[in-house]
């Protein structure tokens, strides 16, 4: 064992890992990357299917954005957005409010996704009651949706075991409903008549709209596998919204700079929601930061009421070196024409996923769009299959990974809402890469076709 991995192995506690992965003799020790692809310590390399985990959309090894971060920390390393400003967090919440969605134009920074989802539910509650709509604090969210983990985050995830060892911990004002998988209407079915729609408006008018403070949902659902919503869905998401009152939050911490082909994915889906969360892609993953935008005429009332601020911050909040970073990585990503490329190889990913898959019986089917995908895996497609009890807890218990290791590449061996693959890679892949990408998962799902043969 390595000196590196004895001292990791001691020392650092994982996250989302299991103790059994984390002590195995041959955990991977991760020391460089460049483009979409990684190196260890054992100079074994790997494909980063899942840019990181859903965020290094510019790819491994970026030298400007190493040197604009650099050359912040020699000219002003810290300072707070509490009361002063500094010129990269101003620049880069200008970039921001103007790539985003109609009045969308003010930026409070934070740290990460699950911040970025705590402010969204602080500033809806901020606004309501400074409009004098006290009793709304409540928020309407989607089974398996990922939000985040910290207790305001977690609150409003819908995915049972990140949230059932914290219940007694969490807040009681969340109310979760059919996510766009779970819809029961038959295909179709116009979008104000959609069962998932249906049932967010239900349960506003059932909890009494007075009490209701803001609906989220990710425009793609992570959690269920790339769930796409039908057409017209994020449109009755914001028609119910603006007839009961209740802000609309888009929650893009994944969705948003470029992942889908636009700055936010909420562009693309054609709706202009109230809030928009956002993190991981803001810098390409090469510093922490995330945010929130909000629409600003909803701030100018909260600013303009009796409490007269949102009472909300943080230390790092909008960091000099994290929002330089953001400025050139996103000054990189439209020299480097990213969001077209994604549009224009879109396309030819789709096909390479589903080409693969109609060779294996135990690929369900192939969800997702943009850069951004899920193969559902069941025990046989032809004959209409689902897995076994035993099946599913086999190939989620670590069968899968294990398989998904073998081809040293970084694709999610995912078990929230569905069991399947979770593919995401870097927005700079090029036809080459999905090539090499495509080709490892079909091996994957060989070795799957094999498991499942002898374990019925």
């Amino acid at each position: 064992m390595s000196r590196q991995r004895d001292m990791a192995q001691r020392h650092l506690m994982p996250h989302f890992t299991k103790g059994a992965v984390w002590r195995d003799a041959s955990l991977p020790i991760i020391e460089r990357g460049d483009g979409c692809y990684l190196w260890d310590t054992d100079g074994n390399r790997y494909l980063d299917g899942l840019a990181g985990l859903f965020c290094v959309n510019i790819g491994h090894g970026r030298t400007d954005l190493a040197t604009a971060a650099a050359k912040q920390m020699e000219t002003l390393a810290y300072s707070t957005n509490w009361g002063t400003a500094h010129p990269p967090a101003i620049e880069a919440a200008s970039m921001i409010a103007e790539v985003a969605p109609g009045d969308l134009n003010e930026v409070f920074f934070v740290s990460s996704g699950s911040e970025a989802v705590e402010s969204a539910l602080k500033f809806a509650r901020n606004y309501h009651l400074a409009r004098g709509d006290v009793d709304r604090y409540k928020v309407i969210s989607r089974n398996w949706a990922y939000h985040g983990t910290t207790l305001g985050a977690l609150a409003v995830t819908g995915i049972p075991k990140f949230r059932d060892p914290y219940l007694p911990m969490l807040w009681d004002g969340v109310r979760h409903v059919a996510n766009t998988y779970q819809c029961a209407s038959p295909p179709a079915t116009a979008a104000a008549d959609l069962s998932c729609v249906n049932a967010i408006e239900d349960m506003i008018v059932t909890e009494g709209p007075e009490t209701v403070a803001m609906v989220i949902a990710e425009p793609v659902q992570n959690g269920g596998g790339a769930l796409v919503p039908p057409d017209g869905y994020w449109q009755e998401l914001r028609r119910i919204c603006d007839r009961y009152g209740v802000l609309l939050c888009a929650d893009e911490v994944i969705c948003s700079f470029g992942r889908f082909g636009h700055w936010f994915a909420s562009e693309r889906f054609g709706v202009v929601p109230d809030m928009i969360t956002f993190a991981k892609g803001v810098t390409s993953a090469y510093q922490p930061l995330g945010g929130l935008v909000v629409r600003g005429p909803l701030v100018d009332e909260v600013f303009d009421s009796e409490m007269g601020s949102y009472v909300h911050g943080s230390t790092f909040g909008g960091h000099p070196v994290a929002t330089a970073v953001a400025v050139a990585n996103m000054s990189a990503m439209r020299a480097d024409g990213l969001m077209q490329h994604v549009l224009d190889t879109e396309g030819y990913f789709a096909d390479r996923l589903n080409d693969l898959t109609a060779g294996h019986p135990c690929a369900r089917e192939v969800r997702g769009t943009g850069f951004f995908y899920a193969i559902d895996i069941c025990a046989d497609r032809d004959a209409a299959l689902d897995l076994s009890a035993s099946q599913q807890a086999g190939l989620q218990g670590g069968v899968l990974g294990g398989f998904v290791r073998g081809e040293k590449m970084t694709i999610r061996p995912d078990d929230r809402g569905y069991t399947g693959l979770t593919i995401s890679p870097p927005l700079v892949a090029d036809t080459e890469v999905i090539d090499d990408l495509a080709e490892r998962v079909d091996r994957v799902l060989t070795r799957v076709d094999a498991w499942l043969g002898g374990n019925r």
